[in-house]
């Protein structure tokens, strides 16, 4: 935006979301002005989650997607919207290796990023887990078969094709997490600039999860947009796409959400992954 605009009512707000289906379905609707967007403007910043990630640490977005676990370093700068979160069950990533190995401190480990839930996750249930190499997630079974690396961090569609490539799950680690916290995974967040004036913070939530109620009210509105965005895609593993990581949570974090990303936190603060946060992180 515009952060040194004065008249926030009418200036343009820029929102970063990712070109995947489930995002693309939820946005829709407020980027094309199907939905009323209480006079607010947006300027869509299309980039995948860690790009997204990086353009947080340098507070270069009002409004934007990113993953839990960057959000866990930002929460000084960015507040959580209750609308446009993506918070799952069964569909976390999966440690994989060519055998059975026992993860320890030298154990090479390909993850999808640094900031990624997923890599996240690993720190949680391997704190031991330090020696890691980071490579895009659609490289990672390769790096596993030639034997780049020990083990493999996989995320996506690959948790459905490392099987028959004769690879071996090491664990769940959305198993894992559902088992240890009795809760649904954090995926990612929808996140707004905390200098942004409160009044103007609850309008972009409202409009936001119009957006996505407008989504599910009017599920084939959005399919140029997402077909737009996603390249060689069918469309019925877009719609299980958006299926899988658009839910109830997505319109309202509720009680449940907001307990499961307070307890994504304070796990992480227990082992030492992340520092304490002081901050009150939702909207009030």
């Amino acid at each position: 935006m515009s952060q040194t605009t004065n008249n926030h009512q009418s200036s343009t707000l820029t929102i970063g979301f990712s070109p995947c289906p489930n995002d693309c379905f939820i946005f829709d609707a407020l980027i094309h002005h199907k939905i009323d967007t209480e006079g607010l403007q947006f300027e869509a910043v299309m980039e995948d989650v860690e790009a997204l990630n990086q353009k947080a640490f340098r507070g270069e977005l009002d409004i934007t997607k990113l993953s839990y676990h960057a959000y866990a370093y930002l929460t000084k700068k960015y507040q959580l919207l209750d609308a446009g979160s993506a918070l799952g069950n069964n569909c976390g990533p999966i440690l994989i290796s060519r055998s059975d190995i026992k993860v320890t401190d030298s154990t090479k480990i390909a993850i999808p990023g640094k900031y990624t839930t997923a890599n996240f996750l690993l720190s949680l249930a391997f704190p031991e887990a330090k020696n890691k190499i980071e490579l895009l997630f659609s490289e990672i079974e390769e790096a596993v078969l030639t034997g780049k690396v020990d083990a493999g961090l996989i995320i996506h569609e690959n948790r459905f094709t490392y099987e028959q490539k004769g690879l071996k799950k090491i664990i769940d680690l959305g198993e894992y997490w559902e088992k240890l916290a009795n809760a649904p995974i954090p995926l990612g967040g929808i996140v707004v600039n905390r200098n942004l004036p409160d009044e103007l913070k609850q309008k972009v939530n409202r409009v936001v999860r119009k957006s996505v109620e407008y989504a599910f009210a009017n599920t084939k509105s959005s399919l140029n947009f997402v077909k737009e965005n996603a390249q060689e895609m069918s469309e019925e593993v877009m719609y299980k796409h958006i299926a899988l990581y658009v839910n109830n949570y997505s319109v309202d974090l509720g009680t449940e959400g907001k307990r499961a990303i307070k307890l994504l936190f304070d796990k992480a603060q227990e082992l030492g992954v992340i520092n304490k946060i002081e901050e009150e992180i939702f909207l009030t």
